[in-house]
């Protein structure tokens, strides 16, 4: 029996986006399975926790063969490791992003050399899509729908409701007189 080929598909996804879901699709073409891993950073302020992060991953991904999520801390490649990968997954929106994610990976490479690194282009309705600009985007209240998945639109909603509706929206809260 041939041994799986699995794909290490890494990130913050704070949030996850409709240009990560699209590459984990592409990803899971490839590769027998494809471990979506959330990276716990906490250097970085963070939107959502890791463990909130992976749950809507999981929502999103539901349905796609062989993907799944985890969260990690520490290096990359002992991730990589643990989960058996036999390549690294990583997307390229723009020449931009290139130069830093070359270095990244010629770095990873010299830690785990048994480990490639497989550059994914998104589709090209999303090249412009990172999940600072969508934040920025719900955070003023505008419409994010066709950027990330449903579930993922709700949380950011919840979390990132301008002010002025948080207000409306406690004087319309059940229970209060007024």
């Amino acid at each position: 029996m041939t041994k799986p080929r699995v794909a290490l598909f890494p990130g913050s996804f704070d949030p996850f986006t409709n240009g990560h879901l699209d590459l984990a699709r592409r990803a899971s073409a490839l590769f027998d399975q494809v471990v979506i891993a959330v990276a716990e950073n906490s250097a970085k302020s963070s939107l959502f926790t890791p463990q909130e992060r992976v749950e809507m991953i999981e929502d999103a991904i539901r349905g796609l063969k062989g993907a799944s999520a985890i969260h990690f801390s520490g290096l990359l490649v002992d991730c990589a490791r643990r989960i058996g990968a036999q390549a690294i997954i990583r997307g390229l929106r723009a020449v931009s992003d290139f130069e830093f994610e070359f270095q990244m990976a010629l770095m990873n490479r010299r830690l785990e050399p048994g480990v490639e690194i497989a550059f994914l282009m998104p589709s090209q309705e999303f090249t412009y899509l990172n999940s600072t600009l969508v934040k920025e985007v719900a955070r003023h209240g505008g419409d994010i729908s066709g950027l990330v998945p449903a579930l993922v639109a709700r949380r950011l909603r919840e979390k990132l409701r301008p002010p002025a509706a948080k207000a409306r929206a406690a004087r319309k809260a059940p229970g209060r007189s007024g």
